[in-house]
């Protein structure tokens, strides 16, 4: 069992889901966004640090309202950067020297069955660089600015990567000292090393809290995973 170091970023401005709403503390069945993303690996033997990446102005209000839930999870409390790649560079800095893998996944991602984070977390041991995605399921449209389909884009091979990422915590860490302009997944600056990233199967229903309508999809997600009662 390889010993993994997770780092959860959670400095995003959340321009999508509103203004003046950060979407990290948004509740789900009672408890934050961010706290459930953290309670997926807060209790694994594999995990030996916990990284929560925060924006410099929310760490005062992370501190005063999620201080001791924080403390009884072990996540420590990182300083972000200004774009997600920025601040997940920052805590690759923090990443404990025994660590043999580093997990990189979404505060806003908190459906993610364990089983899910067995396979990836397997692979990446097995070949060094592995993340969970899905088979583009839908049909595709290239739109111009116009809002006029400008071609239907094939699916076959499309898949869309979610997380956990995981990696070797050298080959990230050179990963990591690309330009970071565009990078939307740690997974995309591994690819531009040449090094192969497998892909595990991973379900739909990992989702992105994006949007306000993605909580209550999330929560009744949630009753639907493995282990959760509802499944």
């Amino acid at each position: 069992m390889s010993k993994v170091s997770v780092i959860v970023p959670a400095a995003g401005a959340s321009r999508r889901f509103g203004p003046g709403r950060n979407k990290i503390y948004q509740q789900l069945a009672g408890r934050a966004v961010f706290l459930r993303s953290l309670d997926l690996f807060a209790g694994r033997s594999d995990v030996v640090q916990l990284q929560l990446v925060v924006a410099a102005a929310e760490r005062e209000e992370m501190a005063r309202r999620f201080g001791p839930a924080l403390q009884r999870l072990g996540a420590e409390v990182a300083e972000g950067g200004a774009t997600r790649p920025e601040s997940v560079r920052n805590a690759l800095g923090r990443v404990r020297g025994d660590a043999e893998l580093v997990c990189v996944h979404d505060a806003v991602r908190p459906c993610v069955a364990a089983e899910w984070i067995d396979r990836v977390f397997a692979a990446a041991a097995e070949t060094g660089a592995a993340i969970l995605a899905c088979p583009v399921r839908g049909t595709l449209k290239s739109v111009g600015d116009d809002a006029a389909v400008a071609e239907t884009v094939p699916r076959a091979g499309l898949w869309e990567a979610q997380t956990p990422q995981v990696f070797a915590p050298d080959l990230l860490r050179r990963a990591y000292q690309r330009p970071l302009e565009g990078v939307t997944d740690d997974a995309q600056l591994v690819e531009a090393l040449g090094h192969p990233v497998r892909v595990v199967l991973g379900d739909p229903r990992n989702l992105k809290i994006t949007t306000p309508g993605d909580v209550a999809l999330a929560q009744a997600v949630l009753e639907t995973l493995p282990g959760s009662g509802g499944a």
